[in-house]
């Protein structure tokens, strides 16, 4: 979730309309009085429920939040979610070449290990949440980046996609990263593998990738994507990075893995994907993302649009790619910034963009937990926010 390079500067356009714009501060919407049932133990085997008619939904990540660590903290907030009308939930399970769990395929989270290593907070988050009524669909965030530091990076350094003068590294976010490579078959192997086990063992309804399951444009010149691009093309990769072809190899390279996980996941476990716009993920990341949905490879899309007035908002909604997925008769979310970082767009603000969204079809998926009423509330404060989402929702 590329958050830094897509939030923009405030709009004097946009804000204009804030003004005009009023929500009650209402009485807190009341919980249920019976508390629920005990909780399973993690790993229990449930059924996905069903779709809602209208996704509204949030990010929520450890980072910088507590909600990860106390089995107590996570039951709270999915029943606060769930009185404000949430349906549906995308925790991170996957970031910092560390994964929520123990996996067989990555070292567990430093600080869960550290905090409680046998709490299992998306099993946990997905008791939960199916008792009511809530979709579960974990978001591996990284996809296929990794810290440059990461076990994996140390131990299969053959993995790493290459830029043309050999390096490995690009910054992302101030720090160096890098990228493992789709086309490799022990690539592959693993994130299905990091994939599938979660899914087999939570009863989840889907998986979300984002903007990081990618391949970077200026990469792909190590021994492994050379071997097989002279294999299937009789072709050195060019020197330029931007060639067409050598581009739309690459994209087929990614695809091919998309749909090799497509395969694998039991049905109906849900694909989500939320990519940025679509002209930067096709030509930067390699993402065809509108191939991907018309190719049924991915079942719903969230459209990050975090454009923080609403004349930017209103102006991204009306992006090409995004007016013709109206069409292609599959769910599609946008992605809204509740707060995060120093920027929480007041409930006027957001309450109109929900608007426009609705207004056009559209679900929405609010980045982040935290911004909500949490620790970005920001000066409208935690209770008047949960108030106004609960009204907003309805």
């Amino acid at each position: 979730m590329q958050l830094r390079t897509l939030l923009r500067p405030p709009r004097a356009a946009g804000l204009a309309l804030v003004a005009l714009l009023q929500i009650p501060t209402l009485a807190l919407a009341q919980r249920d009085p019976t508390p629920p049932p005990p909780l399973p133990a993690a790993g229990s085997q449930r059924q996905p429920v069903p779709a809602p008619r209208r996704r509204v939904g949030v990010w929520l990540t450890n980072s910088p939040s507590p909600l990860y660590y106390d089995p107590q903290r996570i039951d709270r907030a999915v029943a606060e979610l769930a009185a404000a009308g949430f349906n549906t939930l995308y925790p991170n399970v996957w970031s910092r070449g560390t994964t929520f769990h123990r996996s067989s395929f990555a070292p567990m989270e430093p600080a869960l290990a550290k905090a409680n290593p046998d709490l299992d907070p998306i099993c946990r988050f997905t008791d939960a949440a199916h008792r009511r009524g809530m979709q579960v669909i974990p978001w591996f965030e990284y996809g296929l980046m990794e810290p440059a530091d990461a076990e994996v990076v140390q131990r299969q350094p053959e993995w790493l996609l290459q830029k043309r003068d050999g390096s490995t590294t690009m910054e992302l976010h101030g720090k160096p990263m890098v990228w493992l490579n789709p086309a490799h078959p022990g690539v592959r192997r693993r994130f299905i593998g990091l994939v599938s086990e979660l899914v087999r063992r939570c009863g989840l309804d889907g998986i979300q990738l984002d903007d990081h399951f990618a391949w970077p444009v200026a990469f792909g010149y190590d021994a492994t994507s050379r071997e097989l691009y002279r294999s299937e093309t009789g072709r050195e990769p060019p020197d330029d990075h931007t060639d067409r072809a050598w581009m739309r190899w690459r994209r087929q390279q990614l695809t091919g893995l998309l749909r090799e996980l497509r395969r694998t996941l039991p049905r109906p476990t849900v694909i989500s994907l939320s990519p940025g716009p679509f002209r930067s993920a096709y030509n930067l990341w390699l993402q065809d993302w509108e191939l991907w949905a018309l190719g049924g490879l991915i079942d719903d899309l969230v459209v990050q649009n975090y454009a923080y007035s609403l004349a930017g908002f209103a102006k991204d909604l009306n992006q090409p790619a995004l007016v013709k997925a109206r069409g292609w008769g599959m769910p599609v979310e946008i992605g809204i910034l509740a707060g995060f970082g120093g920027r929480t767009p007041p409930m006027p603000v957001l309450a109109e963009k929900v608007r426009l969204s609705f207004e056009r079809g559209h679900g929405v998926i609010y980045f982040y937990w935290e911004g909500l009423w949490g620790l970005h509330a920001g000066a409208e404060g935690g209770q008047a926010r949960r108030a106004a989402f609960a009204q907003l929702h309805r």
